[in-house]
């Protein structure tokens, strides 16, 4: 695990503190740059000021929705591009799943969900 991400920014952004703190504790010995926000306004204003290569996204958070922001970082971009979105949620149902694939989400995963599959996916967006 160490080194697994090195020279990789990765932005955790969810408004569940327990959430923030096991993602960024996971991520803490793979040598990414780890930032976080707990609301989309936060969000749009980190990935516009810091780059990063993943943005790890909330659907459900306060001042701007999961998809408001994801939104704002894909409008335009062809599919593929950074930054990689891969979008958690608890909501069990398609419709938002969908929703989230035609605004160009890379990877959508239903909470709660294993370390490990984040890490997977996390190691297929950044090789």
């Amino acid at each position: 695990m160490a080194g697994e991400f090195q020279d990789k920014k990765i932005l955790v952004v969810d408004d569940d503190p327990d959430i923030l703190t096991a993602i960024t504790t996971s991520l803490a010995d793979t040598g990414a740059s780890v930032e976080t926000a707990s609301d989309g306004v936060l969000a749009v204003n980190l990935i516009e000021d810091k780059s990063p290569d993943v943005v790890i996204l909330d659907i459900m958070l306060p001042k701007k929705s999961g998809f408001l922001v994801l939104e704002k970082i894909k409008k335009g971009k062809p599919r593929g591009s950074k930054p990689r979105v891969i979008m958690i949620t608890g909501n069990q149902g398609t419709r938002h799943k969908q929703y989230a694939e035609a605004l160009g989400v890379d990877v959508y995963l239903s909470k709660p969900f294993t370390m490990e599959r984040l890490f997977d996916s996390l190691k297929k967006l950044t090789t």
